[in-house]
Formats: structure tokens, sequence, C-alpha cells
């Protein structure tokens, strides 16, 4: 996968560089110190991934990506500082490397890299749409935003999404924060093998599922870990049954 890294220290530079050897399938084909370097760079070498700090003299990462013409490369920003996080999800980056930089957590992030490859061949040839929404399973983290708190979570360890009008609630750990989207444009954004529609307002988390008991009208009631009650409309339960039966 041909990379760039972007970063005005030389030092950051060499250590990520020395950090990607572990790494083969990651082939750099070029360093570059701010925005003004980096974008015929891009041009000329057509990188799939870029390692991009955001604060540098002239253009910063943001306004660099803003920057480019065509096709932008995967996104791995790096930056010594964690308060750009909630920007760098708004720039669809993959992952967000605090500095310095652990070989653990670049590691995690050179997977991200290679499950969007992946994802990106397997839908080739289907619709643009499709890759541009990539559908997101429990491996995925998310960014999310309520008021003054964020949280960047794994989807896997939320069970259960409830419809809040024009807003969606999400519950995990002991957290309940709520996004702005409808839970009809966060279905169609969820794995269907791991999140499932239960009803008009509400999606479950197949794995936290403790408990199923028959219910009303050819329903049923699931129960989560954590305690919470979900009704499984007949509708849904026939689609329930089909999905986890053998």
């Amino acid at each position: 996968m041909k990379t760039l890294i972007i970063d005005d220290e030389r030092l950051a530079r060499n250590e990520l560089r020395r950090l990607l050897e572990n790494f083969p399938k990651i082939q750099i084909v070029g360093e570059a110190a701010n925005a003004d370097e980096a974008l015929p760079m891009i041009d000329d070498l057509e990188p799939e991934l870029l390692f991009l700090d955001i604060q540098m003299p002239g253009k910063n990462g943001f306004e660099l990506l803003q920057s480019i013409e065509g096709k932008t490369p995967e996104v791995i920003f790096t930056t010594a500082y964690d308060e750009y996080a909630i920007k760098a999800f708004e720039f669809n980056a993959l992952d967000y490397l605090l500095k310095p930089v652990e070989l653990a957590r670049l590691s995690e992030a050179i997977h991200r890299v290679e499950e969007e490859q992946q994802h990106a061949s397997e839908v080739q040839g289907h619709s643009i749409a499709g890759i541009a929404s990539k559908v997101l399973g429990e491996n995925d983290q998310v960014f999310v935003k309520d008021g003054e708190k964020c949280w960047f979570v794994k989807l896997g360890k939320v069970r259960l999404f409830e419809s809040m009008g024009n807003y969606v609630r999400l519950y995990f750990d002991d957290q309940k924060p709520l996004v702005l989207k409808s839970l009809n444009a966060l279905e169609d954004r969820l794995n269907p093998a791991t999140f499932f529609r239960a009803n008009r307002k509400h999606i479950i988390n197949l794995q936290w599922i403790e408990k199923i008991e028959p219910w009303f009208s050819g329903g049923l009631l699931v129960t989560l870990r954590g305690g919470d009650k979900i009704e499984i409309s007949r509708r849904q339960a026939i689609r329930f049954k089909d999905l986890l039966s053998l």
C-alpha cells in the first residue's frame, strides 16, 4: 500500500518510518514536511494512505485534505494534541494516533486500513454510494459527541440504539448519548449480521442478547445483558428466527 508521511518534525517522520518497517504491506513512497511539499507528491505518487500531522507551518492537515483534487487517499492523523479528534472524524479519518505513536496502537490502525481495503475491493463494481457509506461492523469505532462530552466507541460495545424522533440514543457501558441521526439512516450503515431492527424504535446488538421469550401476538421479548428488555414485533420476529436458526 503506497504510503506518504507528512509531518514537519523530521524526528517524528523517522520514528514513524522505523515503526512502519514492522508492516511489510506498507510501502513508504515519500515524506513531506508541509502541505506545499505534500500536494505535488500526492498528485505524482498517488499514495493510497497518508500519515498526516495536523499542526504544521502553512496549511494544517485539514486544509491540506481540502486542497487535494481528485480522490483523497485514506488518512491516519498523527498529532500531539487530542482536541482535534472530533474534526478528524468529520474528515472520515480511518484513525487518530497520538504522539508518541506506540507500536500496538499503530498495529490497530494498520489493521483498520486493511479492513477498509478489503471492504472496498468487495464492493468494487457495486454502487459508488456503497463505497462512500461503508457498512459498519462490531470492530469499527465511531466518534460520538453529546453536548460537551465525546467518546470514541467500538460499535461492538453498543448494545442498543433507540429512536428519539430525529435523534438516536446509544446505549454502551453506563452511557446513553444522543446523536443527530434517524434510526433508518443508522440501520443502513450497520452490519445486519450483528445489528437487528427489533421494531420501529429499536436496533439491538445480537451479541448482547441474554434471554428470549415468547411475547404478545407472535412477537418476542429479548433481554440484553445489562437488563434492557426490548420487544421484537411479530413481523420482525419471523426475520429474527430465520436469521438465528440453523
